[in-house]
């Protein structure tokens, strides 16, 4: 069984920053990578960042990249998201995700995560 915690979330100008944590709690893990998928009204389920928790390899959307920084915990399963320089066009739900495998450059699909957490919403007012 996997759970998760995450925090974070809130209300931000654009312009300024936030942190977004995500810990995963389970008794066989066997999880190689970690990220975030953001929900905005209306459109599918994005992806944002994600991170090869052996190697730290890290892959971000190229709308987030240069403002978003992911990281992690080797091989503990805690990440955190840093989003600097946010815009509006970044809000939404951030939801947390857990692979059991790494595609490299491809683990950016919906269908590569098999464990989620619940989300954490993030505003960006203009």
């Amino acid at each position: 069984q996997v759970q998760f915690v995450e925090s974070g979330g809130g209300l931000v100008h654009a312009g300024g920053s936030l942190t977004l944590n995500c810990t995963i709690q389970a008794q066989t893990p066997n999880i190689w990578v970690m990220g975030w998928f953001r929900e905005a009204p209306g459109k599918d389920r994005e992806f944002v960042a994600a991170i090869n928790l052996a190697s730290s390899i890290a892959l971000y959307a190229d709308s987030v990249k240069g403002r978003f920084t992911i990281s992690a915990i080797t091989m503990r399963y805690v990440a955190w998201l840093q989003m600097h320089n946010v815009k509006p066009e970044d809000t939404g739900i951030y939801v947390c995700a857990a692979g059991r495998y790494w595609r490299g450059d491809w683990t950016t699909e919906v269908s590569d995560y098999h464990y989620w957490g619940q989300g954490t919403q993030v505003t960006v007012s203009s």
